[in-house]
């Protein structure tokens, strides 16, 4: 299925974590759409970073702000009422989760907590889709793909922090926002594309000691990942929330769905 991100010409987007890499190529998307984007993160600033390379923050409101601190992102949602929210905000690196658990917890639990929260006090809002990974399930070690309705329990502080976030999601839905709001969560795996600077990302490292002339580190060798390019998985997140917010809309979505814009 085609989709046309023309769709979101005019309509107002709430994108939190929207200087991070997958926020960053979202943001570029949503800009060049027409999209009245306004983009909410804590900015917090790796040496380089893809938000100042593609130009974009003119083209958009760029806030600062930490979805941990719900009275702002309160003020955020209110003043300027969006229709579609997807929440990236998150710390997400895996061995910085055991480095800050608390912090890690705090960003991805209590920040999806309050993302939801403001979804929950903002009638505009019709659309809302989180951002998780596919490291929430229970690994089980095996050499199979997992299913949406495997048990949800990641072992690490970061993998566990995202179940976590999921396991609200689920629980503001079915307390407050069915049938008022379309809410889906997303679970990607490994991403790779231009523009990540993070630390502990396979292809920036290798780069990175290339350049210095340093031995390249595996880190875990026996470890076998599969990985999609960055676009893959940002054109599947603006897909759901355009398809959900449609369907909410006219509740007709599997005989009526406009093909020029779904196809």
């Amino acid at each position: 299925m085609d989709f046309d991100v023309n769709y979101y010409n005019g309509k107002k987007v709430l994108l939190t974590g929207h200087t991070g890499f997958k926020g960053s190529w979202m943001s570029v998307i949503l800009a060049n759409a027409g999209a009245k984007l306004i983009g909410y993160s804590s900015c917090s600033k790796t040496e380089t970073r893809l938000f100042d390379l593609c130009g974009v923050k003119d083209q958009i409101t760029h806030i600062k702000g930490d979805v941990r601190d719900l009275g702002h992102l309160l003020d955020v949602f209110n003043e300027y009422q969006p229709e579609i929210v997807i929440h990236m905000a998150a710390q997400p690196i895996v061995r910085d989760s055991y480095k800050d658990p608390v912090g890690t917890y705090s960003t991805n639990v209590m920040g999806t907590v309050n993302v939801c929260e403001a979804v929950r006090r903002t009638p505009s809002v019709r659309s809302f889709l989180n951002v998780t990974t596919d490291k929430v399930y229970e690994n089980k070690e095996w050499e199979w793909g997992y299913r949406e309705n495997e048990p949800l329990d990641g072992y690490d502080p970061y993998s566990n922090s995202k179940s976590c976030s999921e396991l609200v999601t689920h629980s503001y839905r079915a307390s407050f926002l069915d049938g008022k709001v379309a809410v889906s969560t997303a679970r990607a795996g490994n991403v790779i594309g231009g523009g990540d600077f993070a630390n502990d990302r396979i292809i920036p490292d290798c780069v990175r000691a290339a350049v210095k002339h340093e031995d390249i580190i595996v880190r875990n060798p026996f470890s076998t990942r599969p990985y999609q390019h960055v676009l893959e998985p940002v054109f599947a997140y603006l897909m759901i929330a355009a398809m959900q917010l449609w369907d909410l809309m006219t509740r007709t979505v599997s005989r009526q769905a406009p093909w020029s814009i779904f196809s």
